[in-house]
């Protein structure tokens, strides 16, 4: 019987511990994880924060990282008073969830 490669092994985080840095250069989110990062991009034009893509490393997936990241980063659109172009199905899935964000989402595009 062939062994099959369920994946790379998960790695366990104590999620409190990490922190979300704003890398205003690179225009992310990100928590770095030893030497891989887990990241939220975005782009502001015209009053909007679009939110690109989130990526956690596999081996650090379904801990919540994704989810610490996105509300820092919505939550830095609410300071900034941005409305937030969802184009990353994790934010928009997130922003559905979450209602105490559906007040950020910008008006749906023609």
């Amino acid at each position: 019987m062939t062994e099959v490669n369920s994946g790379p092994e998960r790695v366990k985080i104590r999620l409190e511990e990490l922190t979300v840095v704003h890398n205003r250069a690179a225009q992310q989110f990100e928590i770095s994880l030893g030497s891989s990062l887990a990241v939220v991009t975005y782009r502001v034009r015209d009053g909007q924060m679009i939110v690109g893509h989130t990526e956690v490393p596999p081996p650090y997936e379904g801990q919540g990282i994704a989810a610490k990241m996105t509300r820092v980063a919505l939550n830095w659109a609410r300071t900034e008073n941005l409305l937030v172009v969802p184009r990353c199905p994790y934010t928009a899935s997130f922003i559905a969830k979450h209602k105490e964000y559906r007040d950020l989402l910008a008006p749906a595009e023609p």
